[in-house]
């Protein structure tokens, strides 16, 4: 399979297995909940690249549709390397804004998608999909990159969206009417796409001229190309008139089920019963839905000024909402449509205006479903763009002119800020201590590799979950002088829950117990905070 060299990349490749954890912080005055959860709807605030990995814990394996619409790489979006990864030339890209003189700004762009896709991938379940929006700067670039990620066989279509409906009469040589969107899988053999809904024009082909206690049909042809002796035969209609295929072709049925078919008239010969014969199709028969082509045209699914009509009826107090090419809600409703259920959790690691969580709400409205958003921005309008729409739109805008706008969606979610990093050297001198929880979910996701729930946990045993092999505890507080005191104990080992067959991981700062009650109680002893170093690695 060919592969995509760019500058950088020997450093990139596996620049996201170095991304250090950081603490995700509940901000409770920026969530619309009484109870911040990260179980709840999300927006995390913070470079992505660190929130991807903070997410794992929670996340991983567990994301059934991702949706993002990264930089384009046009050389007018003023987006700055920020990807702090170990290599002389990488660090001199640091803080610099990438224009359109920048000659290396596709080697950039690149080393910046590479790792956070390499995350996404990971945080997706095994029959979850992405879609990336993305236009004819970086299309040809970022396609060969996803196909090195994902996998050629993974590669579901390469959608074309018309972005504006009508010709630009002052383009420079032809009006760019369009942008893609990528569509990839995680694993094909678990892969599986939704229908869309029928439109009411599908259905105005379907009528019912004979009175049939069957409802509305379409007719199709009973003949097909090609000659086949068994296919060549005469058939006799109601009024006694002999039809047959012309020489070269045959009937598409044989002639015992055409008989059969007949006698369930299920078979048209016109209104007087002299006309050449057609196949009767019901619409209550059809596939109820129908396929999505390739070709998503702006009467369908929107275009970027019905988007910016959109924010400008959110934020009518606004004079200017800081997005030059939004998307329109009804684009991401039809992806979302395609690809989720109504429990699906989806993921954009590039929130902007948030058009993402309010398609999520909009269609949980629509069909009462309980589908997640977790959304992630970097930029300072984190809350007052981004998370504002989505109070906005949960609660409704009383002076909106649309209806579904004014009476809102209903809803919650939990804001989060990117906190200080897990690490053993800050541990060590009692500075940036995570809370229990945030040190549970690091801790059982790291040393397992399997989901946290933050359900499970119970400060006062020190349980923090259970996986496949372990019973993993957490003996902890985020206090230098309590961690330099505390240890555990005989006590502590015979207070622990009576165990279920598995091994316990037991995480404290010291032990005074000896290695024959570690193994009477089934205990593998780590010590805080080295052993964060060896479950890192």
């Amino acid at each position: 399979m060919p592969t995509l060299q760019f500058k950088g990349k020997t450093f990139v490749q596996n620049h996201h297995l170095a991304v250090k954890y950081h603490q995700l912080v509940p901000k409770k005055d920026l969530s619309l909940t009484g109870n911040v959860s990260l179980h709840d709807n999300l927006i995390i605030q913070g470079d992505n690249l660190k929130a991807l990995k903070a997410l794992l814990p929670s996340y991983s394996g567990k994301i059934k549709c991702i949706y993002i619409d990264p930089p384009y790489n046009t050389g007018n979006e003023n987006w700055v390397y920020s990807d702090n990864v170990n290599s002389p030339m990488l660090k001199e890209w640091l803080g610099q804004v990438v224009d359109k003189e920048d000659l290396t700004r596709h080697d950039k762009w690149l080393c910046m998608m590479m790792p956070r896709l390499k995350l996404l991938r990971e945080l997706l379940s095994e029959d979850g999909v992405i879609f990336i929006s993305i236009d004819d700067n970086s299309q040809h670039n970022l396609r060969v990159l996803l196909d090195e990620i994902f996998g050629t066989d993974n590669f579901i279509a390469q959608i074309v969206w018309e972005k504006i409906h009508s010709t630009k009469n002052d383009a420079k040589y032809i009006s760019d009417n369009h942008e893609y969107v990528l569509f990839y899988c995680k694993n094909i053999d678990n892969f599986s796409v939704n229908l869309l809904e029928r439109t009411e024009k599908m259905d105005a082909r379907y009528s019912n001229p004979d009175n049939d206690p069957r409802g509305n049909w379409s007719s199709g042809d009973l003949v097909a190309s090609e000659e086949r002796k068994e296919g060549y035969y005469d058939v006799t209609g109601p009024t006694g008139k002999v039809f047959n295929v012309p020489r070269g072709k045959h009937w598409v049925y044989s002639n015992n089920n055409l008989l059969q078919m007949i006698d369930e008239k299920r078979i048209w010969f016109g209104k007087d019963g002299s006309a050449f014969p057609r196949l009767k199709r019901f619409l209550s028969e059809v596939q109820q839905g129908k396929k999505a082509d390739t070709l998503w045209k702006s009467f369908d699914v929107g275009h970027n000024q019905e988007a910016k009509r959109e924010l400008k009826a959110i934020f009518s107090d606004l004079e200017e909402v800081p997005f030059a090419t939004p998307k329109p809600l009804r684009l991401i409703e039809q992806i979302l449509k395609l690809s989720t259920n109504k429990n699906s959790i989806i993921l954009d690691s590039f929130a902007g205006s948030g058009t993402t969580a309010h398609a999520v709400l909009e269609l949980n409205k629509e069909d009462g479903g309980n589908r997640k958003f977790i959304l992630v921005e970097q930029e300072d309008y984190a809350n007052t763009i981004t998370a504002e729409r989505v109070r906005r739109a949960i609660k409704g805008i009383k002076t909106a002119k649309n209806e579904n706008l004014k009476k809102g969606t209903g809803g919650s979610f939990s804001y989060f800020e990117l906190g200080p990093t897990i690490e053993m050297e800050s541990l060590l001198k009692g500075k940036n201590l995570p809370s229990f929880k945030e040190f549970a979910r690091y801790l059982f996701y790291t040393a397992t590799g399997e989901e946290f729930n933050e359900k499970n946990i119970s400060e006062k045993t020190g349980f923090i979950g259970a996986s496949k092999n372990y019973e993993v505890f957490l003996f902890y507080k985020p206090d230098l002088e309590w961690l330099k005191r505390n240890a555990l104990t005989l006590d502590i080992c015979k207070s622990l829950p009576k165990h279920k067959g598995k091994q316990r991981l037991v995480f404290a700062p010291a032990k005074y117990v000896d290695d024959h009650t570690c193994l009477e109680y089934r205990i593998d002893f780590c010590q805080l905070p080295y052993e964060i170093y060896r479950i890192q690695k």
